[in-house]
């Protein structure tokens, strides 16, 4: 079947190269806008510098892009039936290049905000888009290779994110960034208005108004309230306040979506849970999408913080499992149109569990190449779970809901990546917690009477023995105590053991004096004083 699979695409209309020039711009058109997702996770610190805002202030500049895509994304599935495959691909380039072109040149950082949302925008439409048109084009057999394509942009360009604005940022300031993106997006614009053919037949649905607020009321407070799940400095009850809102406004877009359904007019069909091998696919992928983005977004800040790595070296930490995934890819396509999704996403499934459980287990004194190999693991894992997934999720839809199931994946991403960095800044969190070496101090566990006897003890002197006796060690202690017992803080004395040293007594009708040696303890609090225990102080 790999022979049939090469050269199906090829003969898969009247115009075969210009089928393959549509598929391949459009690769390079969404690995370039998916690039910028994860761009800003390392540039963060640079710009809290320069535009004086606080770390919650500039995680506004991930969390407002996720919200736009999960906003939009959803309308990508009215847009792909209505308007033409050029007309589409055109309002989405368009609308990320003026973004960048925003964010370059923003002189305040609500001007930079404003940029990233414009670029959310274009981004938004164009995976959908992709996906759309290579089932239309692709027939069924050769499908996971291309699918393999699109899950090595999917994943690889998110990966590589980290490691393009590490590098960029060492040349110079954040703007680089938008600066290096700007000219690639205007030249893939340019060949796609150029070389871009139409691949669909528009229909004329029209637009529901009613559709439009209920997407913003129920995806935006929703990825929202995901984003801020184990934010420390905002209060317990906000997150959950801004997930109530999205569930209930989700609950009333499902519920218009039903009604226009039965008119063949949805905005976002949702006949396409109907069949359950999408479904199924669809729940995976949003565990595994959960997974990714939680890994490409919290290991970064995990290396800078924790482990004390510049930009640079993160960026060229995480290259390698980027560089892995894009590999194999497109050979993991091959493998699924002769072994099928089971025998592909099942082991992979087991060793991502692997990987995560050794991440569980990270130390400062971890070495550095094994948080490298874990990640390339994990990363080779997800090519072999992506690709089947994206293949039997949308192959299982007729064609009619090929865009409203493209535009169902493309939200379910977005929620899942929400939800995916506040479940590993958690394991961030206890990272960072450094262990507390053997024999450090700690807080003695005594009671208020103990610490009282002790301290009368020391102040009274030790009690009379025997005359002539000496002082001999205890039975438990290692090394044993002189005659002449040393000096001792009033600290070790105030806990000094009743039993641990015996001292002359003395002589009938003498006056009580004290040894030389002793001095009064001053009054100690309960349970503050540390004691001589194993290895250290306890």
């Amino acid at each position: 079947m790999t022979a049939p699979a090469r050269t199906e695409p090829a003969a898969s209309g009247n115009a075969p190269t210009g089928h393959r020039s549509i598929i391949i711009i459009l690769l390079v058109a969404a690995f370039v806008v998916i690039l910028n997702e994860t761009t800003m996770n390392v540039a963060l610190a640079s710009i809290m510098g320069d535009f004086g805002v606080t770390e919650r202030a500039a995680q506004w500049l991930t969390t407002a892009f996720m919200l736009t895509m999960a906003i939009v994304i959803p309308v990508t599935g009215w847009l792909l039936e209505r308007l033409h495959t050029r007309t589409v691909f055109t309002l989405a380039m368009v609308l990320f290049s003026l973004g960048t072109a925003i964010a370059a040149v923003a002189p305040t950082f609500a001007l930079l905000l404003a940029g990233r949302v414009v670029q959310a925008s274009g981004t938004a439409v164009m995976m959908p888009l992709l996906m759309t048109t290579i089932m239309q084009l692709v027939p069924p057999h050769g499908r996971g290779q291309m699918m393999g394509n699109i899950s090595m942009v999917i994943a690889v360009a998110p990966a590589t994110g980290p490691t393009l604005s590490g590098l960029l940022l060492q040349l110079g300031s954040w703007r680089y960034i938008f600066a290096f993106v700007l000219p690639i997006a205007l030249a893939i614009l340019a060949l796609g208005r150029a070389k871009l053919r139409n691949a669909n037949e528009p229909r004329p649905i029209p637009l529901d108004i009613v559709s439009v607020p209920l997407t913003v009321l129920a995806f935006g407070p929703l990825i929202y309230g995901l984003s801020l799940i184990g934010d420390s400095t905002v209060p317990f009850w906000e997150p959950m306040l801004a997930i109530g809102v999205g569930i209930a406004g989700l609950i009333g877009f499902a519920a218009r979506q039903f009604v226009l359904q039965s008119r063949d007019r949805a905005f976002l069909d949702l006949r396409t849970f109907t069949f359950g091998t999408f479904t199924v696919a669809l729940m995976m992928m949003a565990i595994g999408m959960m997974a990714l983005f939680g890994t490409i977004i919290m290991l970064p800040l995990l290396l800078q913080r924790v482990y004390g790595l510049e930009p640079i070296q993160v960026g060229l930490m995480m290259l390698p499992g980027g560089v892995a995934m894009g590999v194999m890819g497109p050979l993991v396509g091959r493998l699924y149109d002769r072994l099928g999704p089971r025998a592909l996403v099942v082991p992979a499934s087991f060793v991502v569990l692997g990987v995560f459980v050794a991440f569980s287990f990270l130390t400062p004194s971890t070495p550095w190449w094994l948080v490298t190999v874990g990640h390339m693991l994990m990363s080779t894992s997800f090519a072999f779970i992506f690709t089947p997934l994206f293949t039997v999720a949308l192959g299982s839809l007729p064609k009619r809901l090929y865009s409203h199931g493209s535009a169902l994946i493309g939200t379910i991403q977005q929620v899942a990546g929400a939800g995916g960095p506040p479940c590993s800044s958690r394991c961030s969190r206890c990272s960072r917690r450094q262990p507390r070496p053997r024999g450090r101090p700690r807080r003695a566990r005594c009671s208020k009477a103990r610490t009282g006897r002790s301290s009368a003890r020391a102040r009274s002197g030790p009690p009379p023995s025997s005359p002539g006796s000496s002082s001999v060690a205890h039975p438990r202690t290692k090394t044993p105590t002189p005659t002449t017992p040393p000096p001792r803080s009033p600290t070790e004395l105030s806990h000094q053991s009743p039993r641990g040293v015996r001292t002359a007594r003395q002589a009938p009708g003498a006056s009580p004096r004290r040894s030389p040696n002793v001095q009064a303890a001053p009054p100690s609090r309960p349970c503050e004083a540390r004691v001589s225990v194993g290895h250290g102080t306890r």
